[in-house]
């Protein structure tokens, strides 16, 4: 049973926010911290379940403001491998405990952050390559399984897609297409697995009007805000986020 007091309202309701905007203006990247914080007061499994429609709801409501602008190979293949991408982890995650889900969450909020942290600093660069099938199924595997356990499939797409050097709209345009397919190829295995329920689709609607929120000032900030500023800050609620699901698993 999920508890809807104030607690629930008090990081639900920034979280899903926060995750409309980056979904609706920020590439997805980190979009998964609104899954990551939301499982600070509810199972990780609910909080899969709650978060899974929202996302749906904010693809829906994106879609028409970037129709056409994507990069259409490189969103067929990412489409393309996220298929064995989310079978895989439709498996494990029938057989996995829960806890185990926490410390992949909270390792892969870290890793994000390291990761955006280093390209910043200019210890990592991510060069322009020409566009390869084998290279997107690839990257498109890891974001479906990723996207399925913990609704982290932006990270690795976005490394794909800054290979290709795309502008920021095709970039954002891109992972809003991906990510609209492979959340409906997450849809029918989470029915199947039980991580919907009444509770989880009793916290969707309630928090539904936020993610619509969010949506709507992530399409507004695409061309307003910078990205350095709504990452700053992106970053800072991560490792908070990460560590503490971390400790909780450990």
């Amino acid at each position: 049973m999920i508890e809807f007091g104030w607690q629930f309202f008090a990081v639900g309701i920034p979280a899903i926010i926060f995750g409309g905007i980056s979904k609706g203006g920020f590439g997805s990247g980190a979009a998964f911290a609104a899954g990551a914080i939301l499982a600070l007061v509810v199972p990780p499994g609910a909080a899969l379940g709650i978060v899974l429609p929202l996302f749906m709801l904010v693809d829906a409501a994106t879609l028409k403001p970037y129709w056409g602008k994507w990069h259409w190979p490189s969103a067929k293949g990412l489409m393309i491998g996220a298929v064995p991408g989310c079978i895989i982890a439709a498996f494990l995650y029938a057989v996995v405990d829960g806890d185990v889900f926490r410390l992949l969450i909270g390792v892969i909020c870290l890793a994000f952050v390291a990761f955006q942290m280093s390209r910043a600093l200019g210890w990592l660069t991510v060069r322009t390559m020409p566009f390869s099938a084998p290279w997107a199924w690839f990257a498109g595997l890891i974001s479906g399984f990723t996207s399925f356990v913990s609704h982290a499939g932006g990270p690795p797409s976005a490394v794909f897609l800054l290979s290709q050097g795309l502008s920021k709209t095709a970039f954002q345009a891109t992972t809003v297409v991906v990510f609209w397919a492979v959340n409906w190829m997450k849809a029918v295995p989470y029915a199947f697995l039980g991580i919907f329920s009444w509770d989880t689709l009793m916290g969707s609607l309630l928090l539904a009007p936020f993610a619509l929120l969010g949506a709507w000032i992530g399409v507004k900030a695409h061309h307003l805000v910078p990205e350095r500023l709504f990452f700053g800050l992106t970053y800072v609620l991560l490792v908070i986020t990460g560590v503490r699901l971390i400790w909780v698993a450990i």
